[in-house]
């Protein structure tokens, strides 16, 4: 490789709450990393997802949502949001053309306008307008702040996703790669694993208790059975009425967590697996700095 003509660097992938940042980054590398759910604050760490290709590298950033928080938790995920921004070469900004341009966007705007970082504007969900509808939605972005390129595109769909990585491509400074180049995330296995069925557990229980749920690995190894993959996870609430809902009645939602879980866990270690899932209280974990530490947030 000609290290001299290689381009690399880090891109934030910056908005709201909802607005299909998990999605894009997901539809950017061709396979999920991030979680998403209908659910908005799905996404409560800062994922670094790799884009390589043979002469660039792009390390995506996937950031909370940046809302008014109303919990210990919330504020955390607003600073993991705002400190993503430091170091970066180029924020990606994102908002959600279905939803319409609104004051939390323009809020986020005025904050990105500080950082001084470049922008590239992104228009998402734009296969839910028609083409007369994504004009003054567009218009409402471009209102936003000074960006070097405003694109619309479906996420979901994956349409202008790769103009848009053509865009931060060029933007991105000649250096060598930041990570090995046969890697798309440096989020660790348990970690992985752990969001794997905390997403499944939040479709779930959309209705009622999704933002009180946290997961840990608590043990990750080879099972009893050849060839099989031990896998133990703590499903957290803060309710002792929640533990009820999330097991449900004899067993039947956790059951459903566990088979939903299980297929992508399994694609990701490589093996058959066998998960061990545990509901257990930690009350008030949202609000206590100490809980929150040691779910990792």
């Amino acid at each position: 490789m000609d290290e001299a003509a290689f381009r690399s660097g880090i891109c934030a992938i910056v908005g709201r709450p909802n607005v299909g940042k998990s999605t894009l980054l997901n539809a950017i590398l061709g396979e999920k990393v991030a979680i998403t759910t209908p659910v908005p604050q799905t996404t409560r760490h800062a994922i670094r997802g790799i884009h390589t290709t043979a002469d660039a590298q792009i390390v995506f950033i996937d950031t909370p949502g940046i809302h008014k928080p109303r919990t210990l938790l919330g504020s955390r995920l607003n600073d993991v949001a705002q400190g993503a921004l430091d170091g970066v070469d180029l924020v990606v900004f994102v908002v959600d053309g279905d939803g319409g341009v609104g004051r939390g966007d323009a809020y986020l705007a005025e904050v990105l306008a500080e950082s001084g970082v470049p922008l590239i504007g992104v228009l998402n969900k734009v296969d839910r307008l028609s083409r007369n509808g994504q004009l003054p939605a567009l218009a409402a972005l471009a209102e936003l702040g000074e960006f070097d390129e405003i694109v619309p595109i479906s996420a979901r769909r994956g349409e202008q996703v790769e103009l848009l990585v053509d865009l931060i491509n060029q933007r991105l400074p000649e250096g060598p790669p930041l990570y090995p180049l046969d890697i798309t995330t440096d989020s660790d296995q348990a970690q992985r694993i752990a969001e794997i069925v905390r997403e499944k557990a939040m479709v779930a229980m959309r209705e009622e208790v999704p933002h009180s749920i946290a997961v840990l690995v608590d043990e990750a190894g080879p099972g009893r059975t050849d060839g099989v993959t031990a896998i133990f996870a703590s499903i957290y609430v803060e309710r002792d009425s929640q533990k009820g809902i999330v097991i449900g009645r004899q067993g039947a939602v956790l059951a459903r967590i566990g088979t939903a879980a299980r297929p992508e866990i399994e694609a990701l270690v490589g093996t058959p697996v066998y998960l061990d899932l545990r509901v257990k209280l930690m009350k008030e974990w949202q609000r206590d700095p100490k809980k929150l530490d040691s779910l990792g947030y």
